[in-house]
């Protein structure tokens, strides 16, 4: 699609397995993109989309708990988009603390709160155990994180002002084993 200045719904549609109707429908949700007959012009649309994604700023995030788990996010972090990376790791454990992940150093639980405003950290990630996640999460909301992924295997309660999400791989499986035959 190299060089194509303006696309329709309709080619939109065809290409991605969808509805042209559809399309036009949720692209309107977020305002006026296209031209009647003339259908989008793909640098705006792709700028637009970009901005209602938030991909077209920086978005530090810090994760906490440098286990197996935290070492894998921290190691893929090298194949996240440009716009979000991991920045900063903790980990409560001394014997942890001090090492390097996909070149970034491991830092105590002390120094959560001043790195993380110091970096604008916007996300945090908490791979811990069950009984560190709330205190964990407590820390990043204390620091100005606004968003919280959680990989622990509690629910954590967080104000209503911050988002987060829960990553329950069991759930998750469980889920998946419905479908089994």
């Amino acid at each position: 699609m190299k060089n194509i200045n303006t696309v329709s719904s309709q080619d939109l549609g065809l290409k991605l397995d969808l509805n042209p109707a559809q399309i036009r429908k949720d692209l309107a949700y977020f305002g006026e993109f296209g031209k009647k007959g003339i259908g989008y012009d793909v640098a705006y649309l792709i700028e637009k989309i970009r901005q209602i994604l938030k991909l077209d700023k920086q978005i530090p995030v810090a994760l906490v708990g440098a286990g197996n788990l935290g070492r894998a996010l921290c190691n893929y972090n090298a194949y996240l988009n440009d716009q979000m990376k991991i920045v900063a790791v903790f980990d409560a454990s001394p014997g942890k603390v001090g090492e390097t992940i996909n070149n970034l150093i491991v830092q105590p639980m002390e120094e959560l709160r001043e790195t993380i405003k110091k970096l604008n950290v916007r996300i945090g990630i908490i791979t811990v155990p069950a009984l560190e996640a709330q205190n964990v999460a407590n820390q990043f909301i204390e620091s100005g994180t606004e968003a919280i992924l959680n990989f622990a295997p509690i629910n954590i309660k967080v104000p209503g002002e911050v988002r987060v999400h829960h990553a329950d791989f069991t759930t998750e499986l469980q889920s998946l084993a419905y479908y089994l035959d």
